[in-house]
């Protein structure tokens, strides 16, 4: 029987504190078959999608999103933690479960009325890829799709994303 992209994923329960289920994606990258239906998923997401470039979020986002702009012929545009990048950036800041924390795209990455998809490994709270759209937008792009491979539905991440056209590959209903 094939395999599903779900059953690549390795569930460890209680971790890193109990009452938790960590979904843990190396498990999909970790097998060669896993990783092919991992990223055949996300390029299906798009297939009929009118897009320029493709935003990966750091640094599972890069793992993910760069053979899909590999495979569809586009652009790949880092988006990163704060000091990592060596050009002029934009910045935004959002919310971590203690603090905050900054992500910065290059100030050329994005040109104005360039479609853009976000991609990252997955959507929990929706705090890092909302702060990605952000800087899309500062720079005139306008975010077109956010694709995910997996989503913790119990976080609630689809409503900090409201208006936005949001999309996972496996959706896990708890946190």
């Amino acid at each position: 029987m094939k395999k599903k992209l779900e059953d690549y994923v390795i569930t460890i329960p209680d971790f890193p504190q109990p009452g938790i289920m960590f979904r843990d994606v190396t498990g999909i990258l970790q097998d060669a078959d896993g990783f092919k239906l991992a990223i055949d998923s996300l390029v299906d997401m798009v297939k009929d999608l009118d897009f320029d470039v493709i935003v990966g979020a750091e640094s599972r986002g890069f793992i993910f999103g760069a053979p899909m702009a590999d495979r569809l012929h586009k652009p790949f545009v880092l988006a990163r933690k704060k000091g990592k990048l060596p050009r002029e950036t934009v910045e935004a800041e959002y919310e971590l479960e203690y603090g905050t924390a900054i992500l910065q795209m290059h100030k050329d990455a994005i040109k104005p009325g360039q479609k853009a998809i976000i991609v990252d490994d997955l959507i929990a709270t929706g705090g890092t890829v909302k702060a990605i759209a952000q800087l899309v937008e500062q720079l005139g792009g306008q975010v077109v799709k956010m694709c995910f491979v997996m989503e913790l539905a119990g976080l609630n991440g689809r409503e900090k994303l409201a208006g936005y056209d949001v999309q996972s590959a496996i959706v896990y209903e708890g946190k």
